[in-house]
């Protein structure tokens, strides 16, 4: 079961370090009922999903700027990234659920399974060490240029943060934006009933897909999240593997 503290924020560090926190959530994560916990097909113990590509979007096009959007999302320099960490259709051999995501940190890849036996998926930056966890949660909220509202902790191991910030609707934070850490979405992992404090989300810093370099949030290159995010639906399960 996930006990452990984890505040999804960064140690006293550079600003560039500091702003990789995601959350406002910091209270000790509650048990969650049945986690960690195994895909549908319950796969043996320390099992991957052995996929093959069954089809790649025109990456040009895929990761190019983004129009009609309230902030810009700028192209990205797609091959700043290994190509298994972009977006491609792959074959999926689980039997979780269409419309269910899947969390594979050691990969550094989210899967969404679009119908039985196929996936789309994507490169993902996760937790670094010690900020690693496994279970299952859902999707409760969606925001569209979220605010990224730090944590008191946050603040007060990395005091450099504090010139960054502004009143927002929700406290003191970056207001939703091209310079939010949080990116153009964010979807909210809830379980046991509370808020877990994890987020998946777009990112400032797409070059870090594919690393350990969160503290415990799924970050995603912002065409990413945005392509997700219209797929994925308020109530969505979300398994993260151990």
């Amino acid at each position: 079961m996930i006990t452990r503290r984890h505040f999804c924020l960064a140690p006293a560090a550079a600003l560039t370090t500091a702003l990789a926190g995601c959350s406002s959530v910091n209270s000790l994560l509650p048990d969650i009922e049945g986690a960690p916990r195994k895909p549908a097909s319950s796969p043996p113990k320390g099992s991957r999903p052995l996929t093959s590509t069954l089809e790649r979007p025109d990456y040009k096009a895929a990761y190019g700027a983004w129009p009609g959007e309230k902030f810009p999302i700028a192209a990205f320099d797609y091959e700043l990234i290994d190509e298994r960490y972009r977006r491609q259709t792959v074959d999926f051999p689980w039997t979780d659920a269409p419309g269910s995501i899947i969390v594979d940190p050691a990969s550094r890849h989210l899967y969404f399974v679009e119908s039985p036996g196929r996936a789309t998926r994507y490169g993902v930056g996760v937790g670094r060490e010690g900020f690693l966890w496994s279970g299952q949660a859902t999707i409760n909220l969606k925001r569209d240029w979220p605010d990224w509202i730090p944590p008191r902790e946050m603040v007060e191991r990395s005091p450099e943060i504090q010139a960054q910030l502004e009143q927002t609707p929700r406290g003191m934070g970056v207001r939703g934006g091209s310079k939010s850490p949080l990116g153009a979405r964010a979807m909210y992992l809830f379980g046991g009933g509370r808020d877990l404090g994890y987020r998946i989300h777009g990112t400032t810093e797409p070059e870090t897909i594919g690393t350990n370099v969160s503290s415990g949030c799924v970050r995603m290159i912002n065409q990413d999240i945005a392509h997700l995010y219209t797929r994925a639906r308020v109530g969505t399960p979300v398994a993260v593997l151990a």
